[in-house]
């Protein structure tokens, strides 16, 4: 094989079409191989090349003669010296850090591990066993691809709604699928699955990670693993496990493309959940895959003065070294990967709180948020912080820079307390988060579209479970029940688990349209858990991470009710895509409307008055409402048109007991006023009956205990 010098750059493996450049990043190596293989199967190498050749810290090497498809590793040399941070030892076969594609899925043994597992001396000893039949291993990558006229939709904040999805659990049960596409990136882009987010009315995907992750040895050996994937290995390649096999080829990168290009068709994003705090490496006794093996000094964040331990930020073990350049560039250039090459439309970072710290203190202008606003690819593209960590001071909600979008876990906890644990104490809450939550964005300079808005998400119950188990259920995990949240702020009306009650059963699934339509009336991003739209259960559990099975899988075949329940979340996001006042790109400001004494918004009593502070601290309070200016927006459109709505009035009744009688509030728009058209009341399954459709400005409306009320103003004609 010809053996050529190649460049420093790009790293990784870069076919250009005649042959191959390998360049890998190493500060502190002594000597680096390149090791090719002939099969993914294959148990030792066929091939050794030492890269001689070493510029600005980069090792590299040009081979005329590979091509895409080859499958390779590497192997590098260094000091062994665990207490001062070096972890090199090349009798493990390690990852690229740059590979596009890892088509060898790890296969735990003690080799894989660097030290001598079972030694008295822990991680400090050394273990000279060969891990390359277990190893992970990497595959070149051909990039040409036609993307034909592909589009990104570009969705407005304003008007984005995101579906929060796993790219197996959506799938895999769904009977239109076809069986060989059930679980992969071309099942998400089926017919069948494409046909349900549109009518549905999602803007966005939003997948669980894609990225390669490995399944944790703790798991697997209990017959579990990682399902949601986040234990990164390598952030630059499609998880091969979401691949299928069509007409015998198994190529992610490509079919990860295909499904990219056919979402985009149908006018949705793609939104990548990322991992880029840690590595599923995890602590100085995890085992040795890439990074630990190439550089453990510059990729990790290392203890001081015992640079044998990480510091950890993250739960998991180890947080990545985001003061060093080469890290930040690592990540920066998947970012760009992954917009540039694969098309996507924006990122949610977990634990994003971890990426901000230099040093011990989280710091929101760190080097990675100042790279980020300087790059003209990452910069245009959604940017959403899961705005925590598990560090000191890591709960960061309201605190991240403009460009930015946190998921709010403020928002989440009011709706859930509010409806499911009733108190006057929670209106006042309750008002701010669906007004826009301006007490954390707004001084920022940042507009209410920087709120994604959620009840629900992967972490935690679903929205069928947060409203029928009082307790979390995760015994099946075999951590006796001790993982997940213990603080759910659910109810389970009287019964915990699933029941045949038809008052329960009721009840329950009022409170699921209570809090559906109060997350899509909300001003803010909704995001949506795949899945909640058609009553999903985890059958109590509230951490899931390690269930590949139909405990975390979406059941298709839904019975009636549930059905009715998907019916109405089409209708209430159908709502939020007509209703310009739900899409304000900008703080309420109390601005009175023209010609009128109401405002672009105003709260009002069961009275239907204006409320006043003395209403707001009402003790035995137990009902309000909103009423929506829809000619007070404000705001003009491309073409700089004024933007005008309907005006719309909410109503909540979060009395767990009483009913209430509101007095629609008198609108004088016109010279007779107007007539109340009721949208929704979550009483009814779906639409309210003909009967209670219209209601005159001054009429009483009775609202049945724990219900939410829309109504929109048909104004008078003014006479001629």
């Amino acid at each position: 094989m010809r053996i050529w010098p190649g460049n420093p750059y790009p790293l990784g493996a870069t076919w250009d079409g005649m042959g191959v450049n390998f360049a890998l990043f190493s500060e502190n190596a002594e000597k680096v191989e390149l090791c090719l293989f002939d099969s993914p199967d294959a148990p030792v190498e066929i091939l050794r090349i030492e890269m001689r050749e070493y510029t600005d810290q980069v090792w590299h090497v040009y081979l005329p003669d590979v091509r895409p498809g080859q499958v390779y590793g590497y192997r590098v040399h260094g000091p062994y010296d665990p207490p001062n941070g070096f972890r090199f030892n090349a009798n493990k076969l390690l990852v690229d850090p740059y590979a596009k594609c890892v088509v060898r899925l790890t296969t735990w043994d003690d080799a894989m591990f660097g030290y001598r597992i079972g030694d008295e001396k822990e991680d400090l000893s050394f273990d000279d066993r060969d891990n390359a039949p277990f190893a992970p291993l990497c595959a070149v990558v051909d990039h040409a691809f036609t993307w034909g006229n592909d589009q990104a939709p570009r969705t407005p904040w304003n008007k984005t709604i995101i579906y929060e999805a796993h790219v197996k659990g959506l799938t895999v049960l769904h009977p239109e699928v076809p069986p060989e596409l059930q679980g992969t990136y071309a099942g998400l882009a089926s017919d069948p699955v494409i046909r349900h987010l549109r009518t549905l009315g999602v803007t966005a995907v939003e997948l669980m990670p894609v990225h390669h992750h490995v399944d944790d040895r703790h798991l697997v050996e209990r017959g579990l693993c990682n399902y949601w994937g986040y234990n990164t290995l390598s952030f630059f390649a499609p998880d091969i496990r979401y691949a299928s096999r069509k007409g015998g080829l198994h190529d992610p990168v490509r079919e990860f493309k295909m499904m990219v290009r056919t979402l985009h068709a149908h006018g949705l994003e793609v939104i990548l959940d990322v991992v880029y705090n840690h590595t599923a490496e995890g602590s100085h006794l995890g085992p040795t895959l890439s990074f630990r093996g190439i550089d453990n000094v510059a990729y990790y964040r290392l203890s001081e003065p015992d640079r044998r331990y990480y510091m950890d930020f993250t739960g998991c073990g180890n947080s990545l070294n985001m003061q060093h350049p080469r890290v930040l560039q690592m990540i920066m250039d998947s970012l760009r990967y992954w917009i540039l090459e694969m098309h996507v439309d924006g990122f949610r970072f977990d634990l994003a709180s971890a990426l901000a710290r230099e040093l011990y203190e989280v710091n929101q202008l760190g080097a990675f948020f100042d790279i980020i606003h300087q790059d003209p690819v990452i910069s245009q593209v959604k940017l959403i912080a899961e705005p925590w960590d598990l560090g000191e001071g890591g709960y960061q909600v309201g605190n991240f820079p403009v460009l930015w979008t946190e998921w709010n876990g403020k928002y989440r906890d009011a709706v859930r307390v509010f409806w499911n644990h009733p108190s006057p104490l929670h209106m006042s809450e309750m008002a701010t988060r669906i007004a826009g939550s301006s007490d954390l964005y707004e001084r920022s300079g940042r507009k209410p579209y920087a709120s994604i808005n959620f009840v629900t998400c992967h972490d935690g119950f679903t929205l069928h479970d947060l409203v029928s188990y009082n307790e979390k259920h995760n015994e099946a995990n075999g951590e006796e029940n001790r993982d997940g949240e213990s603080h759910n702020n659910s109810f389970n009306f009287g019964v915990e688990g699933p029941t045949d009650d038809p008052e329960v059963l009721w009840l329950r699934y009022k409170q699921k349209r209570n809090l559906m339509a109060t997350l899509l009336f909300s001003l803010g991003v909704p995001m949506i858990l795949g899945g909640d739209e058609l009553s999903r259960t985890q059958q109590g559990n509230n951490n899931a991470y390690c269930q590949d099975n139909e405990i975390s899988w979406v059941h298709w075949q839904i019975g009636k009710r549930d059905q009715r329940f998907l019916q109405f979340v089409k209708k209430v996001i159908a709502i939020r895509h007509q209703q310009p006042v739900f899409h304000r790109q900008n703080f309420f400001r109390g601005r009175p409307i023209h010609g009128t004494g109401w405002k672009d918004i105003t709260w009002v009593t069961c009275e239907g008055r204006e409320m006043t502070q003395q209403d707001w601290h009402d003790p035995e309070a137990g009902a309000f409402g909103l009423l929506l200016g829809g000619d007070a927006i404000d705001e003009v459109d491309p073409k700089g048109k004024p933007i005008v709505g309907d005006t719309l009035l909410i109503l909540l009744n979060f009395n767990g007991e009483n009913a209430c009688r509101f007095v629609l509030p008198t609108y004088n728009s016109g010279n007779q006023g107007g007539t109340w058209e009721l949208l929704v009341d979550t009483r009814y399954d779906v639409n309210p009956p003909e009967a209670v459709r219209f209601w005159e400005a001054g009429a009483g409306y009775e609202m049945v205990s724990r219900s939410l009320a829309l109504f929109r103003l048909e104004e008078k004609e003014e006479d001629v």
